[in-house]
């Protein structure tokens, strides 16, 4: 379970710092996406309580159309900032191998990940 914590972290940790890039290449802070990483963030750690009775069918499939429409605005984001910076392209297509695998990965190959976490955009930037 911490395992998993890490990995979360790790993540989390990689999109403010990515965002952070953006935000220096676009000269524009990105309010609304910060507080959505961070919203995302908090419910990805949250502990789910103790439900009294088990999740119907009905009940199932809207939390996932819930979730499949947060995917959706996140999709939408990510390609409208890709289409008016590329930059944001390359960023992301340059680190896709940290953020990819994790996004598509299951709950147990999650528990799973050890990727250090390392900033290799900071000798891009000048920062050392």
């Amino acid at each position: 379970m911490a395992e998993e914590g890490k990995a979360d972290d790790q993540l989390f940790q990689l999109l403010s710092s990515l965002l952070q890039q953006v935000e220096s290449l676009t000269n524009q802070e990105e309010v609304e996406l910060r507080s959505k990483i961070e919203a995302l963030g908090l419910e990805v750690t949250k502990v789910p309580s103790k439900s009294v009775q088990p999740l119907g069918e009905l009940d199932i499939a809207k939390q996932l159309d819930e979730l499949s429409e947060k995917l959706e605005d996140v999709d939408e984001r990510i390609s409208s900032a890709m289409a008016a910076d590329p930059q944001v392209q390359t960023l992301l297509s340059d680190t896709a191998d940290v953020w990819m695998p994790v996004i598509t990965a299951t709950a147990e190959e999650r528990r799973n990940f050890t990727v250090p976490f390392k900033d290799d955009y900071s000798e891009v930037n000048g920062k050392n």
